[in-house]
């Protein structure tokens, strides 16, 4: 584990691979534009249960329906659709403190990205009990 979390930053830049992700899902959806609808109702099952969610997932609303300068914003679209369908799949497969904390340090407007920078109102002991308990 220590190894892959050493190497986890060139994922991102090795090869340009974040470039490549995100052409390769504007050409799904320059091919496909159907696949925006079935995602965002997607997303969309998971309105009402966070804040930050229903922000990026309105943000996105936005940026998807712009089709200006759209192969420059796709890297940043792909980050924000991967975070918002992970934010909606967990409000429906996991306990709320789990789904809260990563609301709140991945989505929240001040968040920065950076591990162990969680709100204190976060229940970290409801998430390490969880986390022991499997």
């Amino acid at each position: 584990m220590p190894r892959l979390y050493r190497e986890a930053p060139l994922n991102s830049i090795w090869e340009g691979s974040g470039n490549v992700i995100g052409l390769d899902v504007l050409r799904a959806i320059s091919r496909e534009p159907e696949v925006v609808f079935v995602f965002m109702a997607e997303v969309e099952k998971a309105r009402g249960s966070d804040a930050n969610l229903d922000r990026i997932i309105d943000d996105l609303h936005g940026e998807l329906n712009d089709p200006n300068d759209m192969e420059v914003r796709m890297r940043m679209i792909t980050e924000m659709m991967a975070l918002a369908l992970q934010g909606a799949l967990l409000t429906r497969n996991v306990p709320a403190a789990v789904t809260e904390a990563f609301c709140v340090s991945r989505l929240a407007p001040r968040n920065r990205g950076t591990f162990g920078t969680l709100p204190q109102e976060c229940d970290l002991d409801s998430i390490i009990d969880r986390a022991m308990a499997g």
